[in-house]
């Protein structure tokens, strides 16, 4: 099924057909109306050289109006191989296909709502034969019984006719468009953006990129440059200010050497002042007990530090290079 964009938007335009694989543009007075084109002529040339093919309306009043236009449009410097010209169905429109298709001419009959209209477009030659399911269905019409019979037509009678799925409002008209199997569909440029968007696939992608990050990334890729470490000879209320200074909710306390003596925590500070009261700020850091500290080296994979985070419930890791500190990792961290 071709993919056209459905749009006048040049930034739009622009953006879409980065994609790589688009086939090309339709576009209407409408839209350029819309977004205070001012020369006509102009744009059609510039969208020219942007997309593979673009398809543009050639306006009349009579078959030999269109095609006057058309070959008007045609010495602006159009490729003929790569332009479709877009006519309203009518008796005059199905008249002047004919007479663009003799002379090897792209058309697209649109403006399609009947299986009849379909028919004597396809009839006539049109390369592409365009129902408008969204018109169609605000006027209360089973536009996709519509659509359906149209492509059974061309596909039954052998007419080369390309049946286009356009008036696209929503997701849902693309993957009725993929049932049905129109042969040419024309989006608008904001419902093709939101065509892969899903929460499963966001959901397994996120899983996907944070696994890699854990198996990939060592724990030292991800620890700031702040090393929060105290002597044990610092006095409580000196190592509760640098705390703060950190920013971190504990800090390491090491001996004379540089190595760890413990992890000292803000949940230590509250059950010291429970136990001794006001006498605690009194106290160095050597007047606490310490455990055996939570640590990773730094050269461990992140996922060693998550794998500790879920085991033991903590907020903050210990980070060491062999036996002395070099920062913290917290549980944030990850979450980066």
């Amino acid at each position: 099924m071709e993919l056209y964009l459905d749009s006048a938007d040049l930034k739009e335009i622009e953006d879409a057909f980065k994609l790589g694989f688009l086939d090309g543009l339709t576009t209407t007075p409408t839209f350029m109306h819309r977004g205070g084109v001012t020369d006509v002529d102009a744009l059609i040339v510039k969208l020219s050289k942007m997309v593979p093919v673009l398809q543009i309306e050639a306006l009349g009043n009579t078959a030999e109006e269109v095609v006057k236009e058309a070959h008007r449009q045609l010495k602006l410097g159009l490729d003929p191989k790569r332009t479709v010209f877009k006519i309203p169905v009518s008796l005059e429109g199905v008249r002047a296909c004919k007479l663009l298709r003799d002379e090897n001419l792209l058309v697209n009959v649109h403006l399609v709502y009947t299986l009849q209209q379909a028919y004597m477009a396809m009839k006539a030659g049109a390369t592409y034969v365009c129902p408008l399911v969204g018109r169609l269905q605000d006027q209360g019409h089973d536009a996709l019984e519509l659509v359906g019979q149209c492509v059974f037509a061309a596909d039954h009678y052998g007419y080369n006719s390309k049946i286009m799925f356009s008036s696209v409002r929503n997701a849902e008209h693309i993957r009725n468009a993929i049932n049905i199997g129109v042969h040419t569909i024309t989006v608008p440029w904001k419902i093709i953006k939101a065509l892969p968007d899903n929460n499963l696939t966001t959901l397994g992608t996120n899983q996907f990129i944070e696994d890699t990050r854990l198996v990939t990334m060592k724990v030292k890729d991800v620890i700031s440059d702040i090393n929060p470490v105290v002597n044990v000879n610092t006095s409580l209320t000196e190592a509760l200010v640098k705390m703060t200074e950190y920013g971190f909710g504990a800090i390491t306390v090491t001996d004379a050497s540089g190595n760890v003596v413990g992890i000292f925590t803000d949940g230590d500070i509250r059950r010291a002042l429970q136990k001794d009261g006001p006498d605690t700020m009194k106290k160095k850091m050597s007047d606490f007990k310490y455990g055996q500290p939570i640590a990773v080296q730094q050269t461990d994979a992140l996922r060693v530090a998550n794998d500790i985070f879920k085991q033991k419930h903590v907020d903050t890791i210990l980070v060491l290079d062999g036996t002395k500190p070099v920062g913290m990792v917290d549980i944030q961290d990850l979450a980066q």
